[in-house]
């Protein structure tokens, strides 16, 4: 049964998707004490990146907000893989967001914004976080973005 949270997101037009499997040596989500820490979320739709490539040359900065959305999808599947149900969230504490950036692309908060702004509407108040938006030269798979986020959960 689906709660406040996954109701929302149908709401909007969303599902939460399956849990990304990891690509290498690691766990998508850890949870410590009342935190959960998801590990860094590709742009993943059933298990392929619809787009690859540097923001500002050949992914437009809109696409990669988009991109970033869906990471933020990503993550949230995660962090319910841990913690049992997403109506568990207190708050969303941070969030860490990479775009692999041609020399010159400076938009890496805009880009950003995708993830910020679906937890925003997903969570409410409960989604506004602390954030770092950091432009990298390359990302893992060639993806435009990834996002890693910390929630912190109601002690349950």
């Amino acid at each position: 049964m689906a709660g406040a949270v996954e109701a929302k997101l149908a709401e909007l037009g969303l599902t939460l998707p399956d849990v990304v499997p990891p690509l290498a040596s690691y766990q998508p989500a850890v949870r410590s004490g009342l935190y959960v820490y998801t590990s860094g979320q590709l742009p993943m739709v059933d298990g392929q990146l619809a787009v690859t490539g540097k923001v500002g040359a050949e992914v437009t900065a809109d696409e990669a907000k988009e991109l970033a959305k869906t990471c933020a999808l990503n993550a949230l599947a995660a962090v319910k893989s841990v913690a049992g149900d997403l109506d568990r969230i207190a708050r969303v504490v941070k969030v860490v967001g990479f775009v692999a950036s041609a020399a010159d692309f400076t938009g890496q908060p805009g880009v950003v914004n995708g993830a910020s702004e679906l937890l925003g509407a997903v969570l409410g108040d409960k989604g506004v976080h602390a954030r770092s938006a950091v432009g990298v030269a390359v990302l893992p798979l060639d993806a435009p973005v990834e996002v890693e986020v910390q929630v912190e959960l109601v002690d349950a």
